[in-house]
């Protein structure tokens, strides 16, 4: 059993995007349109980016609301994954392709999170609020 859970592990961080969605999740928990959003891919291609690394125990999920959150999983589940984490800390931070995602977080943060704020919002003050 070992050696599937290893391969598994290994196998979920072959993808570029799927390395740069972890390398996203070292600076917080993000939801999949942020992580979308961060690396231009469809909805559909970044929740099955953010399924493998899931079921490879990278990430926890969250969901609340409409919105489904992801962070990091850095006690529980594989020991392969863990140690991978905690070695890809130490990497890729200064490759280019990681510090223009890192630059873009901010802003998609707080766009996002101002979304979110208003869906969260009853209708009659959504539409007293003009939004």
């Amino acid at each position: 059993m070992p050696m599937k859970e290893f391969i598994k592990v290994m196998k979920a961080l072959r993808g570029t995007n799927r390395v740069k969605i972890l390398k996203m999740l070292q600076h917080g928990e993000l939801c999949v349109c942020e992580i979308q959003k961060a690396l231009e891919i469809s909805q559909p291609t970044a929740s099955k980016h953010l399924k493998i690394l899931e079921e490879a125990n990278f990430l926890n999920s969250r969901k609340k609301g409409l919105w489904v959150y992801y962070r990091l999983n850095h006690g529980s589940g594989s020991p392969y994954a863990v140690a991978m984490l905690g070695n890809l800390k130490h990497w890729l931070d200064e490759t280019p392709e990681i510090t223009e995602i890192v630059k873009r977080l901010h802003d998609l943060r707080r766009a996002t999170h101002a979304a979110h704020n208003s869906q969260d919002l009853p209708v009659n003050l959504k539409n007293q609020n003009g939004r």
